[in-house]
């Protein structure tokens, strides 16, 4: 079985995509990486932040920030 994904690449320093206010978001400098960040929408969709209410007391800000904070082990340095 076979997946097939449309992706539609981007140049963000083309003069068109510069001047053009529908798609110059993308120029920003604090949208740089954002796919390694986990914020496009499968990013988010994959962090669980698709999830409302009272199922989602742990996801945020993620997942994996509460799990560590509840399984650290916190020894003092000199004991």
């Amino acid at each position: 079985v076979y997946k097939w994904f449309e992706v539609v690449m981007v140049d963000p320093f083309h003069k068109v995509i510069r001047d053009d206010p529908r798609i110059n978001w993308i120029c920003k400098p604090v949208m740089k990486h954002r796919e390694l960040r986990g914020l496009t929408a499968a990013g988010r969709k994959a962090r669980g932040l698709n999830v409302k209410g009272k199922r989602a007391t742990k996801l945020r800000p993620s997942s994996k920030a509460a799990y560590k904070k509840h399984n650290l082990i916190r020894l003092r340095r000199w004991r």
